[in-house]
């Protein structure tokens, strides 16, 4: 993405990272939808926080350092440039980014332990999904499920094999559909990533910006 400052972005799920670890660029807030921030560990990536609308992304922009982390977007999100005018609001921003990692350290904290339901129940509340008894009757299961990551990108946050998370999902989101002819005999293949739907929270505004 270009560093040079900007109005609002909307990136889709899979698509670009918003930057790479080692690149230097902008300070940018999450306006709307989420941000994944990894960790390279050889081929792989290490999820480390998962940025939520109105968090501050690439804070270390606010002391002239590369970025740490590759951050891509989780969800569809949308995406400010963060202006800093002087050093009072350098300084507002640090402190708000100083909360905000204690916040984000907890949910990763919360996303790695315990079993795998509960792992996967609050990411599902991160994400503002409904579930259980909470959720919107008149969201069908499929529709809940096409809002969501794909499978691998879920059991990856939560650090789990996809087949659990697939099983965990059964449980806490409404059934899928009933779909007239023969029952199905070979395994539902993984959702690909799409538009995150309407009834996801967000908050968040460009008006929250220093």
């Amino acid at each position: 993405m270009s560093t040079a400052l900007q109005g609002p972005v909307r990136l889709l799920a899979g698509q670009d990272n918003v930057f790479r670890a080692g690149e230097c660029g902008l300070l940018w807030r999450v306006v709307s939808g989420t941000v994944r921030l990894d960790r390279a560990a050889g081929a792989a990536r290490l999820p480390v926080w998962l940025a939520l609308p109105g968090d501050l992304i690439g804070v270390e922009a606010l002391c002239d350092q590369p970025y740490q982390f590759t951050a891509s977007p989780f969800t569809d999100c949308v995406l400010a440039p963060v202006p800093v005018a002087g050093e009072f609001e350098r300084q507002a921003l640090l402190r708000q980014a100083l909360f905000q990692q204690q916040l984000r350290s907890h949910d990763m904290a919360i996303l790695r332990t315990g079993s795998v339901a509960s792992r996967l129940a609050c990411l599902l509340r991160l994400l503002g999904v409904p579930q259980g008894l909470h959720a919107d009757a008149r969201l069908c299961g499929d529709t809940l499920r096409s809002a969501l990551p794909a499978l691998r990108e879920l059991a990856q946050m939560v650090d789990a094999k996809s087949e659990t998370v697939c099983r965990a999902l059964a449980q806490l989101l409404p059934p899928r559909s009933r779909r007239s002819g023969p029952a199905r005999v070979h395994p539902v293949p993984a959702m690909p990533a799409r538009a995150f739907a309407p009834w996801v929270g967000q908050s968040g505004a460009l008006g929250a910006m220093a």
